[in-house]
């Protein structure tokens, strides 16, 4: 391929700086993001990694060429939560896990997540599943043991962290002593030292169990995520992610752990962890009320788009506050951006654009997103409306066909509108002379119904089109 003419910086949690990205190799970018646990419907906080690593997916095809990317983002299912699920539900494990990941991917879609991929390819493998990985997981312990970097115990093996005592704790910036005093670690008595973590424990009758050299049980969940990157990354590659409550332990350990099974220096070149999420101000959680997940705001009738846009509003490497507030916000934004787009532009000669030149170099530094969005709202000119569909697409608000469905659907209410208009202002005239205006009043209030603003003046009736509008709803008062 030729040679990249943008320039991309990142901020990397390894060395704390910005960087310039460079891949190992610019034919073949690699990116590796840990995804979700599949017990259960994923919450607001988990949209958020999902969207920034989207993002800068979409940044890297554009740089380096669909064909010359793979993403991949994993799925944990096999996991002690999943395990408590199917027992208090009385499920079959792969029935749950499933259904959740299902739900995962229908939730993400919604918000403008594309699938995952494998240079320029969504496939199966670009999302792997850590039970189809079992015995990569086996291989990869077994170098660990053979290397002297773990050892087992009453039918667990364990990572030993003296082993790599120099070099753990790169990541996060702390001292194996200092991870002792302050962690909560779980207390064993086989561990030789208190931060020795699990790559393979035993599993009874009723636990999801592969025959292992250590007898039947499962994968711990580092090693999980150690061994699909390498099966699909190779040994070292160019980008990790996830959020920054992943550093400690998940990210600490699987550097750790890939390092010394690998025989390399390190397992990412580059690390990025997005802040975590607040919802009014405080942190999201059950006990305050105001946790919630992606289809409950779904459900409430908040648009996918809206969800993103707010998540986009806020650069991710701050904590980005959740608020009805920026909700209304975004969706008035967003319903000016269709109304100017369906009153000049042409989506078919759009989506022959490529994205603005401003938006692509505010992504590339460091994934400025506010300054991307900030870049949208200054395409206000008739002249604009194409390049803002454009990339509207390009930022994943909407696809293609969605954004042209929305275009399509104001400008047949626009039209719809001008007869019930015409009608409205005859209304309005014979009610003068009848001195009755409960049709008048009728028409006034069905079009209310609908989301369409009515002003009535000397010059006669305005009917306009607002956020949410009802298309069938107009379409019954034909």
């Amino acid at each position: 391929m030729n040679k990249p003419t943008t320039t991309i910086q990142l901020t990397n949690s390894r060395t704390r700086r910005k960087e310039v990205f460079a891949p190992i190799d610019p034919d073949h970018v690699r990116m590796y993001v840990c995804g979700p646990t599949v017990y259960d419907r994923a919450h607001l906080g988990n949209a958020r990694p999902a969207i920034v690593f989207d993002v800068l997916a979409r940044l890297l095809r554009h740089v380096y060429g669909d064909d010359h990317v793979t993403y991949v983002r994993n799925f944990t299912d096999v996991d002690d939560k999943i395990n408590a699920r199917a027992a208090e539900t009385g499920r079959d494990i792969a029935e749950i896990t499933a259904e959740t990941t299902q739900w995962y991917l229908d939730d993400m879609a919604a918000i403008g997540v594309a699938q995952p991929f494998i240079r320029g390819r969504a496939t199966p493998e670009a999302m792997p599943r850590a039970t189809g990985y079992i015995d990569q997981m086996i291989a990869m312990i077994e170098v660990l043991i053979v290397r002297g970097h773990a050892y087992e115990a009453e039918g667990h093996v364990l990572f030993a962290v003296d082993s790599w005592r120099d070099a753990y704790g790169r990541l996060s910036g702390r001292s194996v002593d200092d991870m002792i005093a302050g962690a909560r670690v779980e207390v064993a008595p086989y561990k030789r030292n208190p931060m020795d973590f699990v790559l393979w424990k035993p599993s009874d009758e009723g636990t999801p169990g592969w025959d292992s050299p250590w007898g039947r049980g499962r994968p711990g969940w580092h090693i999980e995520c150690s061994a699909m990157a390498k099966a699909l990354l190779g040994d070292t590659f160019d980008i990790h992610g996830g959020g920054n409550d992943l550093m400690f332990p998940h990210h600490e350990n699987e550097i750790a752990q890939s390092c010394c099974a690998n025989d390399t220096e390190t397992m990412a070149n580059v690390w990025l962890h997005n802040e975590m999420l607040q919802v009014e101000g405080k942190k999201m959680s059950k006990s305050l009320g105001n946790f919630f997940t992606v289809r409950d705001l779904l459900d409430q009738g908040v648009p996918g788009e809206v969800i993103r846009f707010v998540m986009l509003s806020t650069h991710y490497r701050k904590p980005m506050d959740w608020t009805v507030e920026k909700s209304v916000d975004a969706e008035a934004r967003l319903f000016g951006f269709i109304e100017h787009i369906a009153q000049y532009g042409d989506i078919d000669a759009a989506m022959a654009l490529p994205p603005e030149q401003a938006i692509v170099d505010a992504l590339s530094d460091d994934l400025n997103t506010h300054a991307a969005l900030e870049c949208l709202g200054k395409m206000n000119g008739a002249a604009d409306a194409d390049n803002l569909a454009r990339n509207l697409v390009f930022l994943g608000l909407f696809d293609g066909q969605t954004l042209r469905g929305k275009v399509e659907g104001y400008r047949s209410a626009v039209e719809l509108l001008s007869d019930l208009a015409d009608r409205l202002q005859a209304l309005r005239e014979a009610a003068i002379q009848s001195k009755d205006f409960s049709e008048v009043d009728r028409l006034k209030q069905d079009l209310a119904a609908a989301n369409v603003s009515v002003r009535m003046s000397k010059e006669g009736v305005t009917l306009r089109p607002e956020i949410g509008f009802d298309p069938i709803g107009l379409e019954a008062l034909r």
